[in-house]
């Protein structure tokens, strides 16, 4: 169970301990001096947590309540290839803590080891940074040719986060690290079509974990009497029915068995559907195929979970529940803004990069204090009250006493508050996943 103590500690290490031994073998810190590693990373961290779009002033300020007088251009002075490569490093350690809190009291999610969605999000960057982070270049007429991938897996038990792993922006979904990362056997893996690769899905079901995910258009598939299907689309308009429950096996040489779980949509959405292929199609510039048009008609779902673990409504709410990790980016760029700086200094940007998502990581660790198994928390709110608190933190960090008493406070305050409401008309997903029956 996620402590005060224990988040306390974990600041400490990765803020000051580690800090201040990567600050030497970096190179950050070639002799002893007041401005050591650790206090320019815990002046940039909770600096940017205070002001994402902190100027250097400001973040001269932050230094102070770290414990050293700067001024503005010593600050500015600090930001080079070195001091990139110290926060990076700090950001891998903060990384491999792995701090979880108490289980939400979900029922549904509960059934299972943990809940980890998987997914990806590109941040830009200046083009005299493609040398350290390759973009997609000509891929995407949008990207520029400099873009770091940041890989994420977040755990909708008990918030565990896994990453952000980083990747050049050029980099396949699928060849993330993290997609390999072993899971405790009972886990369900929720993800979507960039991580479609049955190769990988067989290795997670000779591990005992689950999987979710829609199914690629093209992939083909067996039914029970052993026909083989080329086209799902066709396979679903001869069922004749609007939700269709079907086992299968996927692929001709994984012939990876499991459940496809689909459901007719109404036509408006299978027109939005299609007006957004159309558009990413030629945004991407390549062709779309019939099978795919069609499929727009359906939400179709694969998964070897089996019928007593998951029915078909409780997966397409899951489905639905993927979309939280998709907020935690909206999180880290609207509120974080990991994605902006407001220099055009590249090694201020790279530094400044590796800053915020290094303070997004602490500000995910202060959140789980607050009432964790609570289904209904805002995650906006919650960062708000972390960031109203980031200079108090700061003061006190090397004092693990008034630490821990910083940081009751603020888990005080996102207990007492930091409450979604209930809706009627679009109901939140804790919600959709609370309305679902104690079992299958």
């Amino acid at each position: 169970m996620l402590t005060i103590p224990r988040v306390a500690r974990a600041l400490q290490i990765v803020l000051t301990d580690t800090a201040d031994e990567l600050a030497r073998t970096t190179g950050f810190l070639k002799r002893e001096r007041k401005f050591t590693g650790s206090r320019f990373v815990q002046m940039l961290v909770f600096g940017l947590l205070d002001d994402p779009d902190a100027s250097l002033a400001q973040l001269a300020q932050a230094a102070a309540a770290a414990g050293v007088v700067v001024r503005r251009q010593s600050v500015q002075e600090r930001f080079t290839p070195q001091a990139a490569a110290l926060l990076r490093g700090v950001l891998q350690a903060a990384v491999q803590q792995l701090l979880a809190a108490e289980p939400v009291a979900i029922p549904l999610l509960r059934r299972f080891a943990a809940v980890v969605v998987l997914d990806s999000s590109t941040v830009g960057l200046p083009e005299a940074l493609a040398g350290v982070w390759a973009g997609k270049g000509s891929c995407d007429p949008r990207a520029g040719n400099a873009a770091v991938k940041l890989t994420v897996g977040l755990d909708l038990l008990t918030g565990r986060l896994h990453g952000p792993e980083l990747q050049a922006g050029r980099t396949p979904d699928s060849k993330a690290p993290l997609v390999t990362t072993p899971l405790p056997a009972g886990t369900l893996r929720l993800t979507d079509l960039g991580y479609f690769d049955l190769k990988a899905m067989a290795d997670l079901d000779r591990q005992g974990v689950y999987w979710l995910t829609r199914l690629k258009a093209g992939t083909k598939l067996f039914t029970a009497d052993g026909r083989r299907h080329n086209s799902t689309a066709t396979l679903l308009a001869t069922q004749g029915t609007a939700r269709v429950e079907l086992a299968i096996e996927l692929g001709v040489t994984q012939r990876l068995r499991c459940r496809l779980l689909a459901e007719r949509v109404p036509p408006e959405v299978a027109e939005a559907r299609r007006r957004k292929l159309h558009e990413d199609a030629r945004r991407q510039r390549r062709r779309l195929t019939a099978e795919t048009l069609a499929l727009a008609d359906w939400t179709v779902l694969v998964t070897n979970a089996p019928a007593a673990k998951l029915s078909p409504a409780e997966a397409l709410v899951l489905k639905r529940a993927r979309w939280q990790i998709e907020l935690l980016f909206k999180l880290w760029k609207g509120h974080g803004r990991i994605d902006e700086s407001p220099s055009a200094d590249p090694d201020r940007v790279l530094c400044e990069v590796y800053a915020k998502l290094l303070a997004m990581v602490v500000q995910h660790w202060m959140v789980l204090l607050g009432d964790p198994s609570r289904p209904d928390r805002s995650p906006v709110q919650a960062a708000q009250a972390v960031r109203a608190h980031a200079f108090g933190l700061l003061g006190v960090l090397r004092r693990f006493g008034r630490l821990c008493e910083a940081l009751r406070r603020l888990a005080d305050c996102l207990g007492s508050g930091c409450r979604m409401g209930r809706r009627s008309k679009a109901p939140h997903t804790y919600q959709l996943l609370l309305g679902m029956p104690a079992g299958p």
